[in-house]
């Protein structure tokens, strides 16, 4: 289904994804460690988080911890974890907000406290009605798509039974509608193994902001800029 507008008329993407980057280099120009843009960074999540919310968001997907983020030094990784750590405890707040939090990627394999603050997070927040909350974390797109296949192939599909939907059914989103818009700051142009199955018919908006710095207004700019756009989806 095609989505035209009319000049000027303001039409919400359904579905907000965000890359959220720049953490590291907000810190390096404020001669701080990068533990400290990480925080600054989590603090942001929460606030264009509420956000959505506060404008009738549907769905937000956030891109907090790839799968190859393992690769960075030690001590960076636990300070992620640790202000992870420190979100969870305080996921109650979303919960007052009526925002439901869900967590994608491979969260089995994460410290255990983790594991099970994320549960805890997602069960409480079951019952709300607001903004539907992704969360990825050690989440890689076509790590993604493997688990998906294996599941298909565990569940002994024959090949006349896998398609498109098939597929999608068995993708962490499963249930959600595909991000039709999804933003990047900090500069950089690249999707970064971020929802690469889901993203086929995205719109993409970037922006030289760095993450802690990217505030309401410059979503405001995405979403007005969004708000121009003729998506087609390969018609006329």
């Amino acid at each position: 289904m095609f989505q035209k507008r009319k000049a000027g008329e303001r039409i919400l993407p359904e579905h907000i994804a965000i890359i959220m980057d720049g953490n590291g280099r907000w810190a390096k120009k404020r001669h701080l460690p990068r533990s400290a843009g990480h925080a600054a960074g989590s603090k942001n999540f929460k606030e264009i988080a509420r956000y959505c919310n506060k404008i009738g968001l549907h769905y937000l997907t956030v891109y907090a911890f790839s799968t190859e983020n393992w690769k960075r030094p030690k001590e960076e990784v636990d300070s992620i974890m640790d202000i992870l750590r420190d979100y969870l405890k305080d996921a109650k707040n979303f919960k007052d907000e009526n925002i439901q939090v869900k967590f994608i990627g491979k969260i089995e394999v994460l410290p255990e406290d983790i594991v099970y603050l994320i549960h805890d997070a997602e069960e409480n927040s079951r019952d709300a009605t607001g903004l539907k909350l992704n969360i990825a974390l050690n989440y890689g797109g076509r790590d993604e798509i493997v688990t998906a296949v294996r599941r298909i192939v565990a569940e002994g599909l024959r090949p006349d039974e896998i398609d498109e939907a098939a597929i999608s059914a068995r993708l962490y989103t499963a249930g959600q509608p595909d991000p039709d818009f999804i933003i990047r700051p900090s500069g950089e142009f690249r999707l970064s193994n971020f929802l690469i199955w889901q993203s086929a018919y995205a719109e993409f908006w970037y922006s030289d902001v760095l993450w802690p710095d990217f505030k309401p207004k410059h979503l405001e700019q995405a979403i007005d800029d969004y708000c121009h756009r003729n998506r087609r989806f390969g018609g006329v």
